[in-house]
């Protein structure tokens, strides 16, 4: 009986000594990565500058103004009604909520104190003056990419700004997002500083004709804006669970942020691939946010107002040359699935009463005085994208196409979220999603709260 009893407990002993072996080994593991997450974050601190900061030229200065509209560094860095560029504006993430950062040259709360080199860490490496570890939401994961000369024209055009005392407020993030000791594993995973080989590091902005302006130079140039200056993957490039960019040069779509728009994929033509436009057309859209192809809306009308309409001709011309060049990287669609009959026919009364007037009878869209006005939706790619968020968010918010020099007074769409019913828009997205040749989804109520 006692030779039974051992033979039965066995198994159990060897399950409690496997169960205390991990626990004993956990600990130490987490212990491991995180010693090696900081000799990590040691190492990148102790690294030497590569090169001496650029003195201030007020040539250098412009070109850093430039470059900060051209990275809408106002964007994420002012408060509408505040003063430019003084942060404080609340930045959502899936992780809770970031401020961001003042970046005039106050001493006190600003960048007053900074010297190049550390502006330039910031940018490389996502360290702050006094060694905090910087969260992703300021896109140092692209800007690392940026070239010393670029940093310091940035830095230079900063320091000349008039001096605000704000300090912006405290983070509010979750446990354990808001320790610098989960920041540093972080980014042993996922962040490597550097990026563009020296061979790609560009100059001055490309020219608008010449030698200089070939195709080679312009791939070049265009690489460099879209994925360090302009930092384009930031929203088009998808995410993991821990909010890390998923190859960021494939440029494959992604969520923005927690506003709940989709940033369609550049590398499929069927979403916003750009590589059936000719160079013109994109130099185009990029510049005024409009084609008979497409119109930017949402967060994308406010990267065009505020940034990409300045682009010089040949900086756009660059950056039209690298995207019709990426890879085409079709997504494979879900069989079509056609909405019920009752859902397309209330969709048909509702368009007709709230959207006709404006898109036309069969969603070709108006001009006013020979000039677009309403963009169509035959044919439109952002009704058709595969999940419906972006049509539902113009249909409850509404929203303005940019104000651009081609457009200074764009046409806009009301909301319609509290005139709609759950049902009705459903219906209505259903049927703009299914009429006039365009094949996409159904879209359900269930759709349509899930913007709540």
């Amino acid at each position: 009986m006692t030779e039974a009893r051992q033979a039965a407990a066995a198994p159990m002993r060897i399950f409690v000594r496997g169960l205390i072996g991990l626990l004993i080994a956990l600990p130490l593991m987490a212990l491991l990565l995180i010693a090696g997450a900081w000799a990590r974050e040691a190492w990148l601190g102790a690294r030497p500058i590569p090169s001496e900061a650029q003195a201030a030229t007020p040539a250098s200065i412009e070109r850093g103004a430039y470059l900060a509209r051209v990275a809408n560094c106002a964007g994420c860095h002012s408060v509408k009604g505040g003063a430019p560029m003084a942060g404080g504006l609340p930045l959502g993430t899936p992780f809770g909520t970031l401020f961001s950062s003042n970046l005039t040259p106050d001493p006190e709360t600003g960048l007053g104190r900074w010297s190049a080199d550390e502006f330039w860490r910031a940018m490389h490496h996502g360290r702050s003056r006094d060694g905090r570890l910087l969260y992703p939401a300021f896109p140092y994961t692209s800007y690392t990419e940026m070239s010393r000369e670029d940093a310091d024209a940035i830095f230079a055009w900063l320091r000349q700004l008039p001096p605000v005392r704000q300090t912006a407020p405290a983070h509010q993030l979750g446990w354990p997002y808001r320790w610098q000791t989960a920041l540093a594993v972080w980014r042993l995973m996922y962040f490597t500083p550097g990026g563009v080989p020296s061979q790609d590091q560009p100059g001055a902005s490309v020219t608008t004709g010449g030698a200089e302006a070939d195709g080679l130079a312009l791939a070049r140039r265009g690489r460099y804006l879209v994925r360090a200056v302009g930092h384009c993957a930031e929203c088009h490039a998808p995410r993991n669970r821990l909010g890390a960019l998923e190859d960021a040069a494939g440029l494959r779509g992604g969520w923005v942020g927690v506003q709940g728009w989709i940033a369609p994929s550049l590398a499929d033509p069927h979403a916003a691939g750009v590589q059936d436009w000719t160079e013109d057309e994109i130099r185009q859209w990029l510049q005024s946010g409009w084609s008979p192809r497409a119109a930017a809306l949402g967060p994308m009308a406010d990267v065009v107002a505020e940034s990409l309409q300045h682009l010089s001709d040949g900086d756009a011309r660059a950056m039209a040359a690298y995207l019709r060049g990426l890879p085409r990287e079709e997504a494979q669609k879900a069989a079509f699935k056609p909405a019920p009959p009752g859902q397309l026919g209330l969709g048909r009364l509702v368009y007709a009463k709230y959207c006709a007037d404006c898109h036309g009878d069969q969603g070709q869209g108006r001009r006013i005085g020979g000039q677009p006005a309403y963009p169509p939706l035959a044919g439109n790619r952002a009704v058709t994208l595969e999940a419906p968020q972006n049509v539902l968010q113009m249909l409850a918010g509404g929203g303005y196409a940019p104000a651009t020099k081609a457009h200074p007074r764009p046409f806009g769409m009301p909301p319609l979220r509290q005139v709609l019913s759950e049902a009705e828009m459903a219906a209505v997205a259903s049927m703009i999603r299914q009429s006039w040749g365009n094949q996409a989804s159904p879209v359900t109520e269930q759709d349509v709260l899930r913007l709540k």
